[in-house]
């Protein structure tokens, strides 16, 4: 029978090709792990809360949590009534879950805040465009100054197609510009990209912000932007390639996320308004592949928004009659329900390995966090069992190299702790009393780092 094991290219008896082989072998081996070097050390946010340019002031981040305590306080004021209105009303968890809501809502309630001119703000004038773009750049200098901002922020501009382009250069220009004189430039600030369709739009943007850090006399590489994965075309386009493995390669180095835009990705494969939401097949799929290009690199992924707001069908008038109890009743009730669907959605983008999403209304932030909490507390005490052994059994073994069996599992639980720690679901002196880890462990962010010090 004829072997079907592929012959070798390397004369047995050619040291020098085998060297040459070797040699380009390594060259190939460091590109890869240059290119996939892993996340880096910060946290990632848990969301994005995206608000008009227009509506954008100093307090928006405070006014923002307090409007969301206020929703929690009226609908769901205890743990019994947050459990009843998420569906997790036998969470074994759950008085954890909704003091740790509460808190992050008092304490830190939108950690991602993106002042949009984009979707959200419409189009308008140029000079009055011109007008809320300085109105932006004073608002984010008194909130720098008091403290008010949330920990992420950035915008988002308009489309880099010639209908926009120039609108959205001009207010980038215009707000950058503004920041850097005002000395009030956001360590985390962050421009996002919407409804890239080539490849060359992405080459533009970083072309774009290099030569703003030129004029304006910043370090390379301060200026950072996000991409969103919205239109089919980015996802494969007409020669059938994906363009998002390329994004990196064309953006210089700033390419710090990738956020999926359920709405307009789904209108643009023509599935109709009812059918458009985040746990569609077609999603999942786009998704599937932002998560393969982008695997093991720095670039962190989002997903999208829940369209459906917590709001309440009935308002009483102002100076007039109470609602009836009726009236409350259908009140709470479609505020539970918008609260059920988006805590749903951030579950089903969790489970899918979407650590980030966008939240649209105050409100959202109560199913939000309920959501994130509920996800990393169930289960926590046996995945930090799990850990604690594969510790334990890992520091009796002998590891090969860098490998150790079962170092992809002990890696994912790893990372399960890190993410949980990050959203606030888990404190850290939880963590290292569950899993038996220090805290320079942690820092490491590697199970084989790890297993290398216990070696």
């Amino acid at each position: 029978m004829r072997s079907t094991r592929p012959k070798s290219r390397i004369p047995a008896d050619d040291p020098g090709a085998r060297a040459e082989a070797e040699a380009f072998l390594r060259e190939a081996n460091l590109a890869f792990a240059a290119a996939h070097e892993g996340e880096g050390p910060g946290r990632q946010p848990v969301h994005t809360v995206y608000g008009g340019a227009q509506l954008f002031a100093a307090d928006t981040v405070p006014k923002l949590g307090r409007l969301a305590l206020a929703a929690l306080d009226r609908y769901a004021r205890d743990a019994r009534a947050l459990g009843a209105a998420l569906g997790i009303a036998k969470h074994p968890a759950l008085k954890t879950i909704a003091e740790r809501v509460r808190g992050k809502l008092e304490r830190e309630p939108i950690e991602d805040f993106r002042i949009d001119f984009e979707d959200g703000y419409g189009n308008r004038p140029d000079a009055e465009e011109d007008g809320h773009g300085a109105q932006v750049v004073a608002a984010l200098a008194a909130g720098a100054k008091a403290g008010t901002l949330s920990p992420f922020i950035g915008m988002r501009v308009k489309p880099l197609n010639e209908e926009l382009r120039a609108r959205s250069v001009r207010t980038l220009e215009l707000v950058t510009t503004g920041l850097v004189e005002e000395a009030a430039l956001p360590e985390r600030w962050v421009v996002t990209i919407p409804k890239i369709t080539i490849l060359e739009q992405v080459g533009y943007t970083a072309t774009l912000l290099r030569a703003l850090e030129r004029k304006l006399g910043l370090a390379d590489r301060t200026l950072l932007f996000e991409a969103m994965v919205e239109t089919p075309q980015i996802v494969l386009d007409a020669r059938g390639r994906s363009l998002l493995p390329r994004l990196l390669d064309a953006s210089d180095g700033r390419l710090r996320g990738a956020h999926f835009g359920t709405y307009d990705y789904t209108a643009g494969i023509n599935i109709t308004a009812a059918h458009q939401r985040m746990r569609h097949p077609a999603c999942d799929f786009a998704k599937h592949v932002m998560q393969v290009a982008f695997a093991g690199t720095p670039v962190w992924l989002s997903d999208g928004s829940t369209t459906v707001m917590p709001v309440p069908v009935h308002r009483a008038a102002k100076g007039g009659r109470k609602l009836t109890a009726k009236q409350e009743a259908e009140n709470r009730a479609s505020v539970h329900a918008a609260w059920r669907l988006h805590f749903d959605d951030v579950r089903h983008s969790l489970a899918g390995g979407f650590y980030q999403g966008w939240d649209l209304h105050p409100a959202q932030l109560v199913s939000r966090y309920g959501a994130l909490y509920s996800f990393f507390l169930e289960g926590i005490g046996s995945a930090g069992a799990r850990l604690h052994n594969f510790v334990e059994k890992a520091a009796q073994a002998t590891l090969v190299g860098d490998v150790f069996d079962d170092a992809a599992t002990g890696q994912g639980l790893l990372n399960f702790f890190l993410r949980g720690i990050n959203s606030g679901a888990v404190t850290e002196a939880e963590a290292l009393r569950m899993t038996g880890l220090t805290a320079e462990d942690f820092l490491s962010r590697s199970f084989v780092t790890i297993m290398r010090k216990r070696a």
